[in-house]
């Protein structure tokens, strides 16, 4: 998915600096020019998907054993979206919603030979290792795709009370982060569907920003709203399970995004690029690549 760490903003004119901050993330910024040196700013973007282990619900809540139907369309906010478990009806596909159900699949319970809990570590680790998987297979596109997109996986499982009526279903969303704490909407189900297949696919969905990087006004968008910037690519650094250090990740990529927006932009003597590179953290989660900016 699309994270961000670190950030140089390069340009024929200097950038100020101050945080951009979204749900679910934190990272490290910085701005300077191609003349000048570098100040640090804290900043934000999104990591991996907002669900995690369903815990004991304080409050009881009905015991539904029946599954959840595939294909279903949901009214979710943020706060909905991020806790394990769901009882919301579904609304229909043809209004506005902002979460789609692409996959409903049963927990394997019996795990050599012992019952498993429905939030247990094992159960729970079946959840999250499908509904990312299953997500990117319904919305389509490459790698890249994926982590230029503004399009997450989300995940719920039964109640610990459904559980013990015998459910053992769990169910995979997919929902567009907006800005800030807010869900975009998404199409009808049948345009959802291999979005990221199709041309004008990141148009729609991909990640923009409402300025420069790192700047006072930066703030990341899905590209279907106003923005000035946008993040054309990602580049993969080199390096292994340790983080190879901030001046090494930041040297990985800022040459080639450089000459990328250089090339993209038909003035080579005028020009303005971001290089966006991880965090310690967001290495250590598997992120080994940068993010690069340009205006759009």
């Amino acid at each position: 998915m699309a994270v961000a760490g670190a950030l140089l903003i390069a340009a024929c004119t200097g950038a100020g600096e101050t945080p951009g901050a979204e749900p679910w993330a934190s990272s490290g910024t910085s701005s300077g020019t191609t003349s000048a040196g570098d100040t640090s700013a804290a900043g934000g973007s999104p990591t991996t998907a907002p669900s995690t282990a369903p815990s004991r619900p304080t409050q009881s809540t009905p015991a539904v054993a029946r599954p959840p139907r595939d294909g279903a369309c949901y009214d979710l906010d943020f706060r909905a979206a991020t806790a394990p478990t769901n009882d919301a009806d579904p609304v229909s596909c043809r209004g506005e919603h902002t979460a789609q159900t692409v996959h409903v699949a049963r927990l394997e319970t019996v795990v050599d030979g012992h019952l498993l809990a429905v939030d247990s570590d094992l159960a729970q680790e079946q959840i999250r290792s499908t509904c990312p998987r299953e997500v990117r297979r319904h919305v389509g596109g490459t790698p890249r795709d994926h982590r230029l997109a503004r399009l997450e996986p989300i995940w719920f499982s039964p109640t610990i009370e459904q559980s013990d009526q015998g459910a053992t279903w769990f169910r995979c969303d997919v929902v567009a982060l907006g800005r800030g704490q807010r869900f975009a909407p998404l199409p009808a189900p049948k345009r959802l569907e291999g979005i990221l297949d199709r041309d004008g696919g990141l148009d729609q969905f991909g990640l923009c920003g409402t300025a420069a990087p790192g700047t006072r006004r930066f703030d990341r968008v899905i590209c279907s709203e106003a923005h000035s910037w946008r993040a054309l690519t990602t580049i993969d650094l080199a390096g292994g399970r340790s983080y190879p250090g901030r001046a090494a990740v930041r040297r990985g990529g800022e040459n080639r995004c450089r000459d990328l927006v250089r090339r993209a932009s038909g003035d080579p003597d005028r020009f303005r690029y971001g290089w966006e590179w991880p965090t310690a953290q967001q290495w250590r989660t598997g992120q080994r690549y940068g993010f690069c900016w340009a205006p759009d």
